[in-house]
């Protein structure tokens, strides 16, 4: 990859890398859009039914390939931030990610513990039953859906600052840090 001085290393994410934060960054917007739309419709309708299933699909997805970009994460390090970055900002972002991950994994595993306390199961694309990790329980699916809500709302705030703090480097500092994940920028 190409060196720039300011960088030290190669400065964009490879591609697999690049893959992965876009691919879940698609799927977590059609997740949380189904979810918002599905818990609107009144009833038990076919439409919503078929949501509720799309929106497991995806979570089920999300949390494969978040263990999967975990675990490539582990082994490619990330190319370093801007040498001029101050330190606020380097541990702001190194907070923000870390979060976000903890996030990708807690997101899908709330919903799931909350399909098993509600006694609802979760069929991955419609052909691979999941086994259920807990028993029924009226009191646990309450508390579970409200974590499941309010874990889903904490993310929406750390991508949004996510996306703000990618602007700002982009417009305002002229850093070139967003062409890491947008090499199409250079």
């Amino acid at each position: 990859m190409p060196l720039n001085p300011s960088f030290g290393t190669r400065e964009s994410y490879t591609r697999t890398a690049i893959a992965f934060h876009w691919l879940i960054a698609l799927l977590i917007v059609c997740g949380f859009a189904l979810g918002w739309v599905m818990t609107d419709i009144p009833g038990f309708t076919p439409a919503k039914l078929r949501y509720f299933s799309w929106h497991k699909w995806i979570g089920v997805t999300v949390f494969a390939l978040a263990i999967v970009r975990i675990l490539w994460r582990a082994t490619h390090a990330a190319p370093p931030l801007p040498r001029r970055m101050p330190a606020w900002q380097r541990g702001g972002a190194h907070l923000v990610h870390l979060l976000l991950y903890a996030l990708m994994i807690a997101i899908p595993a709330s919903g799931y513990l909350y399909s098993s306390a509600a006694n609802v199961p979760v069929v991955y694309l419609g052909l691979i039953p999941l086994p259920r990790l807990i028993a029924p329980d009226p009191h646990l699916k309450d508390l579970l859906k409200n974590l499941h809500i309010a874990l889903n709302y904490t993310l929406l705030v750390l991508v949004a600052l996510h996306v703000a703090a990618a602007l700002k480097h982009q417009w305002l500092d002229r850093d070139g840090l967003l062409s890491r994940m947008l090499p199409f920028l250079k």
